[in-house]
């Protein structure tokens, strides 16, 4: 999306002025939407034309990047896009109803309120994003994602509680005694584990800086596009939503 073309969701997000202009203090959102545009860019071939494309988003929130999503597949390269919103707060799924309205995106007006986990609403997808979902939700998005048999996974996980709960090491013991190496350390551990999850049912992963580390610590996205390939797992392995 470039600076100086006025794009109503922006305005109504406060990312952008009537003018076309990014609020200064709303810069840094904008690039984070640009830059996930980015990584959507590199997986176009990846996605069938000849349908409707069906993308579902785990924990839209106020949907700066599902209508991103949308405005730039539908209104800019012109695929048949069908966007479904997930979230557990009924005033943000309401106010993202009442945009997708007011902008006439009639295949990204379908935003749900309810658990991820519960979510049975289609049978198959095309695109699963996950963004900022907290802590083991990202895990059943990412099995909802497999079930589904998704081309494409875009996850960037947060608030990793469930392994820094449970790990132990007593090699490890002197350096997890310290509170915020133990979190961090749990977050990488458990991303790591997450991509080899995936990339044991068939996905080629990656795992990805999202925007730089001075605008969030939340920065790590997973990027897995299916293959067939499966990675063969050790005896031992159990899935990140299994802790």
């Amino acid at each position: 999306l470039e600076e100086g073309t006025t794009v109503p969701f922006l305005q109504d997000l406060g990312v952008m002025t009537a003018e076309g202009k990014i609020v200064r203090t709303k810069f840094d959102k904008f690039r984070q939407i640009n830059r996930f545009l980015e990584f959507i860019e590199d997986i176009l071939p990846q996605l069938d034309r000849d349908k409707e494309v069906t993308i579902l988003d785990f924990g839209c929130g106020k949907s700066y990047l599902t209508f991103a999503m949308y405005y730039y597949l539908h209104e800019l390269k012109q695929i048949d896009v069908r966007i479904i919103g997930l979230d557990l707060k009924k005033e943000v799924i309401r106010h993202c109803n009442e945009l997708s309205e007011k902008y006439g995106y009639k295949k990204a007006e379908v935003f749900w309120r309810g658990n991820i986990a519960d979510y049975t609403g289609v049978n198959e997808v095309d695109m699963v994003v996950t963004l900022h979902a907290c802590d083991t939700a990202t895990d059943f998005a990412l099995a909802k994602a497999v079930g589904w048999n998704a081309k494409v996974i875009f996850s960037v996980p947060c608030c990793q509680h469930e392994l820094n709960r449970q790990i132990k090491n007593e090699t490890l013991a002197p350096i997890l005694k310290y509170g915020l190496i133990k979190e961090r350390l749990a977050a990488l551990v458990t991303d790591a584990m997450r991509a080899e999850y995936l990339e044991g049912q068939g996905y080629d992963a990656q795992i990805l800086e999202f925007i730089d580390m001075e605008h969030t610590p939340k920065n790590i996205l997973i990027r897995a596009v299916k293959s067939g390939n499966q990675k063969r797992m050790g005896r031992n392995w159990r899935p990140a939503s299994s802790f």
